[in-house]
């Protein structure tokens, strides 16, 4: 089994980190959370009124595999951030892969504008994901994609939340916690963000 040798930067409180020296391909890395969210809001909601009703799904089956796919997000979530976010970086390539992915949010964690994907590579993704569940589960994609899409939503909501503002006094205020801990405790447990459902599972939980 690989061992993980990445070691996480060192949080700043402010600042910002240049990627790139190209104006334009620095400027693609950075985004407001509200397009991302409005994107794949609107995408959702397109794809379940098509379920509605150029797809005639009966409503139970919307239902059903409208939060199979929030929570199958969830799990992907998980797994993303804690196989792909937090790569081993045994290697020069591999190390400046996972900072331009990921390290770089870890030392700059109040930079808003990186706290989600630029749109074109949001708009790319949300178009293979339609193309890809389409050929597995044909017309029922456009019920089951809704959750997965609205899952990525509240995903970039409640990270959005906890790096820009103090803890809310509501429902939100133990995600933020946990998602705190991830950035300034420890770095390899609490990779949850959206839920901490998976880290309770995988014995990830600080």
């Amino acid at each position: 089994m690989e061992t993980n040798q990445q070691t996480t930067p060192k949080p700043k409180n402010s600042g910002r980190k240049q990627l790139f020296e190209n104006p334009v391909l620095e400027r693609l890395t950075r985004t407001h959370i509200s397009i991302p969210i409005s994107i794949f809001v609107l995408f959702s909601i397109g794809l379940l009124m098509y379920a509605f009703t150029m797809a005639q799904l009966p409503y139970l089956v919307i239902g059903v595999l409208f939060f199979s796919g929030l929570i199958l997000f969830t799990l992907v979530e998980y797994l993303m951030h804690r196989y792909v976010f937090h790569m081993s970086t045994h290697t020069a390539t591999r190390a400046k892969l996972q900072y331009t992915m990921h390290g770089v949010h870890h030392e700059y964690p109040k930079d808003k504008e990186r706290l989600a994907m630029p749109p074109i590579i949001s708009i790319t993704i949300a178009t293979l994901l339609l193309g890809i569940t389409y050929l597995i589960m044909n017309k029922y994609a456009f019920a089951f994609l809704p959750g997965f899409v609205m899952g990525y939503a509240g995903y970039l909501f409640v990270h959005y939340i906890t790096h820009a503002y103090a803890p809310p006094k509501n429902m939100f205020r133990q995600l933020w916690i946990h998602h705190s801990m991830h950035h300034y405790k420890d770095g390899h447990k609490a990779f949850g963000v959206s839920s901490p459902l998976w880290d309770y599972i995988f014995g990830t939980m600080p």
